[in-house]
């Protein structure tokens, strides 16, 4: 202030009519912003002078914002404004002046000051400015019918010679996208088309520009909401040429095809668009397409076919859905939908069509696991949500095991998933029990498996994971033992038999040491004792003399029963009998025939005290007898075959309705 009045005095201290303004207008500014209200008048005064000495595009608006700010009259605000019309304002000044007034919502005054603009520059590249800003300015005052009446102007204008500056025709599809979407969210589509079509008149017929592709297909959208599907095809043709390879295209073609209910073209699409959502955008510059807009479209395209009841269709966008969302939530929520679906696809399906969804939820599982091991490193991903993951698809596995028991590899394969599922859950008693079970199971199928007609390599194979089973099986049970009183559990039963079966056939230099252990046990049972024996035969094992021991061990305790078992009793005889005395052997040793003679006479001994025993065994223990009597003769030892022709006829005297036709 003192600087201004100084000038004024003494003519040899001014400084000139442009810093006497500038002064001015800060004095202006220092009174508008320091308390406007209190110091209005002073601030007013300030800007008329600073106007007075030079009249600067800065003090006219400076002007204007302090009569906005006091609520001064439309008339004193066109005064003001009237200012400086007759002089070389910029257009972006009196754009500014211009929105200035109408965000005070002077719209009047507004809106009379843009009319009058374009006079002034009518021979201006940027006078396309005003015209956007009109419409910005009518569609925020919800005069939508004026800004229409504008954008149609401009549209005559594009093909009249007085097209848009590049800049300011992308300002305008902006305008025109922005209301178009505001209708759509209004479900307004018909009115939403109206804005769309707008930003296709700029364009020319067969231009190919990423943009149009959008507009096409958000055109498309709008069209389907409608139920005018052959103009939504068109539209979605229209964006295909011209981008082609848009996962956004795509997904538009999906809708329709899913509207369709054109099951092989939705297919198609989703695995385009599942191969599109792996591949980084090519276009640095243009619309990309990053992993969160692959996810969220193929989350959409399930959820757009599952509510058209399109099973196949939703269980493909999941399948893709599922291989690219890092969210462990998001990702276990589509694994636990694709299993139900495929699941409800296998109930309703023929055997001969099961296999590959059978073999798809192997594959969800596996995802399953190998995600709930990888997010360990999600911290939004808690423990306690592991666990009821783990839990959820433990259970199914489990479940998926039993009710495909008449498929052995399958039912292994997901028992072996329902182990490695529960590892993630805390180990409980249940949880050990279903481990334990599991382990068992996966076992008993590879051994089952390797008694098949397998090669050697296979069967090798199969019995060495039967063994790894086994071992990490024996490891569980040691610590489910300390939990409780299991001595009703055949659990160490089992174990034993098919770890002895596994390493029999496998030739294991090892399974005499597991055997040693086994004859001590005092409560080995005889059907253990029977089905080692029969084990330690079967190809590709054999094993006669741990044969003979786990026979001889039953037999003992059979003899120690109360009221012995005959028919146990009489195979055990048989198989002993067999073991040692091979039919067509003559030249055996006293000692070899001595053992034999015992278990003779073991026989006899109880076919002497009961009725019960077989008949057709006792008529082979006596052909057995005679027959050894006549190899005997036949080399020459007579006593020796008197004795054993004698054992025959012994046993004679017990045979039933067979006696008079052998006597």
């Amino acid at each position: 202030s003192q600087s201004y009045d100084i000038g004024k005095m003494d003519m040899k201290y001014s400084v000139g009519k442009e810093m006497q303004a500038k002064v001015l207008r800060l004095l202006a500014t220092t009174y508008f912003e320091w308390d406007c209200n209190l110091y209005l008048d002073k601030a007013l005064k300030a800007i008329s002078l600073a106007n007075q000495e030079d009249l600067h595009p800065a003090g006219v608006f400076l002007k204007v914002k302090i009569l906005l700010k006091s609520g001064a009259s439309d008339e004193d605000i066109n005064s003001a404004v009237a200012e400086f019309l007759h002089h070389g304002m910029s257009l972006d000044f009196c754009l500014n002046t211009a929105k200035l007034l109408l965000e005070h919502g002077r719209e009047s005054v507004g809106f009379d000051f843009l009319k009058s603009v374009p006079e002034r520059f009518e021979s201006s590249p940027d006078l396309g400015k005003i015209a956007l800003l009109h419409i910005e300015f009518l569609l925020q005052n919800k005069r939508e019918l004026l800004a229409k009446q504008k954008v149609e102007e401009i549209i005559i204008g594009h093909y009249t010679g007085k097209q848009l500056l590049p800049e300011a025709l992308n300002r305008l599809h902006i305008i025109l996208w922005d209301r178009a979407a505001k209708h759509y969210e209004a479900k307004n589509y018909s009115e939403a088309l109206h804005w769309y079509n707008y930003s296709v008149s700029f364009y020319t017929p067969g231009q190919i520009d990423q943009n149009l592709a959008k507009l096409q297909r958000n055109m498309a959208s709008c069209y389907l909401h409608l139920k005018e599907v052959d103009k939504a095809k068109e539209a979605v043709k229209e964006a295909e040429r011209c981008d082609p390879n848009s996962i956004f295209t795509k997904f538009s073609v999906y809708k329709i095809a899913v509207m369709e209910k054109d099951t092989d073209k939705a297919v198609e699409a989703v695995i385009e668009m599942g191969k599109l959502a792996q591949k980084p955008s090519q276009h640095e510059d243009k619309l990309r397409v990053d992993e969160d807009t692959g996810t969220n479209l193929l989350s959409l395209a399930a959820q757009i076919a599952l509510e058209n009841k399109q099973q196949v269709v939703a269980i493909k966008a999941l399948e893709y859905l599922s291989k690219h969302l890092q969210d462990c939530r998001q990702l276990f929520a589509a694994l636990k939908c694709l299993v139900r679906l495929t699941l409800s696809k296998v109930m309703a399906e023929n055997e001969e069509k099961r296999d590959e969804d059978i073999n798809s939820m192997l594959t969800y599982l596996t995802l399953a696991h190998k995600r709930l091991a990888e997010s360990f490193t999600d911290e939004k991903f808690t423990g306690d949500m592991r666990i009821l993951e783990a839990h959820w698809f433990r259970k199914v596995a489990w479940n998926l095991a039993v009710q495909f028991r008449g498929c052995p590899e399958k039912m292994r394969d997901f028992f072996l998933l329902s182990f490695k599922l529960s590892q993630f859950c805390p180990s409980d008693k249940a949880i050990l029990i279903a481990q334990k079970t599991c382990l068992l199971m996966a076992a008993a199928v590879d051994l089952e498996m390797g008694r098949q007609q397998v090669t050697p390599s296979e069967q090798t194979e199969l019995l060495t994971q039967a063994l790894q089973h086994l071992q990490a099986c024996k490891e569980i049970w040691k610590v489910l033992k300390l939990t409780g009183d299991f001595a009703k559990d055949p659990t160490d039963t089992l174990l034993l038999l098919y770890e002895f079966e596994a390493r029999s056939k496998l030739n294991d230099p090892t399974l005499h040491n597991l055997m040693e252990s086994v004859w001590e046990q005092p409560q080995i049972e005889v059907k253990t004792l029977e089905i080692i024996a029969s084990l330690a035969m079967e190809s590709p094992a054999r094993y006669p003399v741990l044969c003979k021991k786990a026979l001889k061990s039953a037999l003992n305790l059979h003899r120690k029963e109360t009221v012995i078992d005959t028919v146990k009793f009489s195979k055990c005889i048989h198989s002993l009998i067999n073991l040692s005395l091979p039919t067509g052997l003559t030249d055996l040793g006293a000692s070899v025939l001595q053992e034999v003679w015992d278990y003779f006479e073991d026989a006899l001994s109880v076919v002497s005290s009961t009725d019960a025993y077989p008949e057709m065994e006792i008529l082979w223990l006596m052909t057995r007898a005679w027959n050894t009597g006549i190899f005997q003769y036949t080399v020459g030892k007579y006593k020796e075959a008197e004795q054993w022709c004698g054992l025959g006829m012994r046993f004679l005297n017990h045979l039933g309705s067979l006696k008079k036709s052998y006597e």
